[in-house]
């Protein structure tokens, strides 16, 4: 018995869109790098992209469980002496580009800083509001908030 191998050309990337009105983020950012990397296919193969394209609508509605909106912090740096920068979730969510909260936690979910996983990442779409320019693509609509009852914050 042989291992079976996929191999790039023969992998088949379907387009999943995710809608995240009042969706919890931790939940969401791990299936969503679950999807990006193809472990929900049974040819998974750790070395080569399996993964599927995902779109994600309503990114400026998700939630967080407990507290973590005002509490947990986003450190950066500028890269001069004394530069540390921090923000919230709530900043953030609040501002100019709210999708970076779901995009931060699905990227740091995948693996480490790699030509594979900047392709993974590469292939997440986020949008603030309703609109997408992917409806060519004809991507299918995974209703991820009725999958587990936690995934939604009540």
């Amino acid at each position: 018995m042989k291992t079976y191998v996929a191999k790039p050309a023969e992998v088949e990337h379907k387009w999943i869109m995710i809608d995240a009105e009042g969706v919890v983020v931790g939940r969401l950012a791990a299936f969503i790098a679950t999807r990006l990397r193809g472990k929900h296919r049974p040819d998974f193969t750790p070395h080569t992209d399996t993964g599927d394209h995902v779109v994600v609508i309503n990114a400026e509605k998700v939630v967080f469980s407990g507290r973590k909106r005002e509490d947990k912090r986003y450190y950066r740096h500028t890269g001069h002496p004394g530069g540390i920068k921090e923000t919230n979730p709530a900043k953030l969510l609040d501002g100019r580009f709210p999708e970076r909260v779901l995009e931060a936690a699905v990227k740091r979910m995948l693996p480490k800083e790699s030509p594979l996983a900047r392709g993974q990442f590469s292939k997440l779409r986020v949008y603030a509001g309703t609109e997408h320019k992917h409806e060519a693509q004809q991507p299918e609509l995974i209703d991820f908030k009725s999958m587990n009852s936690k995934n939604t914050r009540g």
